[in-house]
């Protein structure tokens, strides 16, 4: 069976899998990254899981994986192979490309950001089939996006495309670790909701879920608080709309767990806001925590049909 590696590398662990050329899952592993350890160690950590993915690939199959694909956090240079940096696992411009080649024995290697390579399987293999032209947002610790059009994902003229957690949804409002003030993260992210809550409910421990659970209780100030992080995300939408034109805008990330009590009034809020714009579809996305793992898979094949039509 001919596969490739994907390898998804997050600030605590690391999910991967070998990946076959229609996006089905023949194995699957994960592992901690071990940040506590320091960023050589996290270096490591992933070599040595590439390297074991490919020898069970080789156990399996009887050869070995075609190529690897690995979805990284924080600022990279896709071009060159080069991950520049994240402040979780500590490195700066890093050849991963090079050390992951190096460790696999020469394979060819794609490297991608984690939320667009989940943004590119969601597009081709998840909520976003079939549709030509959208928005993947993840709501997480911050919120990430990803613009997809034509089974790609376009990541801008500098790497940056679908920043929509860094859009100013509140002008002078909280202060974001960007160094501006009312961007959405600091409103409608998991983490701006449990901080929130925490505050609104006196429990130091409250955080989005229970939030959640709150507001399907019929808790007045878990209402207003889940309200404020949906208005923001609403007008986040719906600027993205007036300047993208997505059809559908596909959500993710921990924040999107709370199912119904999210989207429906959500769609409602970017349905009030609308003027002229066509109304986007607004859905869940599909495939949870392994949509990173599973697009830096579909890149790998991508770099492959690149490498035999060039």
């Amino acid at each position: 069976m001919k596969h490739v590696i994907a390898l998804d590398v997050g600030g605590t662990g690391m999910k991967a899998a070998l990946l076959a050329q229609d996006g089905s899952v023949l194995f699957e592993a994960r592992r901690p990254t071990g940040r506590e350890h320091g960023t050589d160690a996290v270096v490591a950590a992933i070599l040595g899981f590439a390297a074991d993915l490919a020898d069970e690939g080789r156990a399996r199959f009887g050869h070995a994986p075609l190529a690897a694909g690995v979805a990284v956090p924080g600022t990279i240079d896709e071009k060159n192979g080069i991950a520049v940096f994240s402040a979780n696992l500590g490195w700066r411009d890093l050849p991963l490309r090079k050390l992951l080649g190096e460790r696999l024995g020469g394979l060819p290697v794609a490297l991608g950001h984690d939320v667009r390579s989940g943004g590119l399987a969601e597009g081709r293999i998840g909520a976003g089939q079939g549709v030509d032209r959208f928005l993947f947002i993840a709501l997480g610790t911050g919120i990430a996006g990803a613009i997809g059009i034509d089974g790609r994902i376009e990541a801008g003229a500098h790497g940056y495309g679908g920043e929509i957690g860094h859009v100013v949804v509140r002008p002078g409002g909280p202060q974001c670790g960007c160094g501006a003030r009312g961007c959405l993260e600091t409103l409608a992210s998991a983490s701006a909701v449990s901080r929130a809550w925490a505050e609104a409910s006196g429990d130091p421990d409250a955080d989005a879920a229970s939030c959640a659970a709150a507001v399907d209780a019929g808790n007045d100030r878990a209402r207003a608080v889940w309200q404020t992080a949906v208005d923001a995300l609403a007008d986040g939408i719906v600027l993205a709309q007036s300047l993208l034109d997505p059809s559908t805008v596909i959500v993710g990330g921990g924040l999107a767990e709370a199912g119904d009590t999210l989207f429906t009034p959500l769609r409602a809020a970017v349905t009030e806001r609308l003027t002229f714009q066509m109304p986007p579809k607004v859905v869940p996305a599909m495939l949870k925590d392994t949509a990173a793992s599973l697009g830096a898979g579909l890149l790998a094949w991508d770099l492959l049909s690149m490498e035999v039509t060039a």
